[in-house]
């Protein structure tokens, strides 16, 4: 028995006061109708309609059961009701993940003009550099850059990143501009990356993958630290193009063998599934894709 049914079903003789007239709303047959309220006394153990040959009344017990299962029907009836509403207009609590440095700066100001345009949608934005997963740690979607390994996610691409080698005017002056990669050499080295990680960098010379293994002087786990240091002449080092967008546009730093750059990076925002996406999610890709300015992979 489905309760559900049974209960939709007794509700509906209570108030047509006959089986047939509950069967022809219900669009059954007056025997099934019969069934569930049947199978619903037998699994409450009490008769909640006397019946005759010219009509169907409530018991005691009855009147007091139809009172709770209208409450919970309509209860039902209400949370079916917002579903589909969040479905349709953007409400709720909405995460969203982001790197640090790239959430900080563009994320952020996109998410408080979302939460702008639908004050029903509570914002929440996690900055992390680590990869996490979405569903365990109940993220709605996630800007990512870099390629996706996880192909159960649905992406949607925003633009491309660049991954740059920059030092400073003076640094450059005084040591020379590298003309190769083979020439990193020669240099001091500032590395962004994982302190104890092997520093190997990535280019591509004649079509084909070259990695120039380095000895940084400096190494740090933070993007700002290293632009630091190499725009106070540390030396060369390899970041994300808008990590260091401002020091570029104010002189501080100059790009070097932009000639040999591996291919620019995705910049995504993915979410697990496509398949009746929530409409604060949809909305929010959907602003993401509209008034983001991710031309990070040009030159």
């Amino acid at each position: 028995m489905d309760r559900l049914d049974a209960m939709t079903a007794f509700v509906a003789v209570a108030d047509l006061q006959g089986f047939a007239p509950a069967a022809r709303k219900l669009g059954l047959s007056p025997s099934a109708v019969t069934r569930l309220v049947a199978a619903l006394e037998q699994h409450l153990g009490a008769r909640l309609l006397q019946r005759t040959t010219r009509s169907v009344a409530l018991t005691d017990t009855g009147t007091r059961y139809l009172e709770r299962v209208r409450q919970i029907l309509a209860d039902l009836d209400e949370a079916d009701a917002s579903a589909s509403a969040e479905r349709t207009r953007p409400s709720g609590r909405l995460v969203v993940s982001a790197p640090v440095g790239f959430g900080r700066r563009y994320i952020a100001p996109l998410l408080s003009d979302y939460l702008k345009r639908y004050p029903e949608v509570i914002g929440e934005l996690r900055l992390s550099d680590l990869m996490i997963n979405l569903v365990d740690d109940g993220v709605d979607c996630a800007v990512r850059i870099g390629h996706l390994a996880d192909s159960s996610l649905v992406a949607r691409q925003l633009g491309t990143m660049r991954r740059i080698v920059v030092a400073s005017p003076d640094y450059l002056a005084s040591r020379g501009t590298p003309a190769t990669p083979a020439q990193i050499a020669a240099h001091d080295v500032v590395h962004f990356g994982q302190p104890g990680a092997p520093v190997d960098w990535r280019f591509v010379v004649d079509g084909r993958d070259v990695r120039v293994t380095c000895a940084p002087r400096l190494v740090s786990n933070v993007a700002d630290v290293a632009i630091l240091d190499a725009e106070r002449g540390g030396g060369l080092t390899r970041v994300l193009a808008y990590q260091a967008a401002d020091a570029i546009a104010a002189g501080r730093l100059r790009v070097v063998l932009a000639d040999y750059e591996v291919p620019p990076l995705p910049i995504a925002v993915v979410y697990p599934t496509s398949r009746l996406l929530s409409a604060k999610v949809r909305a929010f890709v959907d602003l993401l894709a509209e008034d983001g300015d991710w031309r990070f992979g040009e030159r």
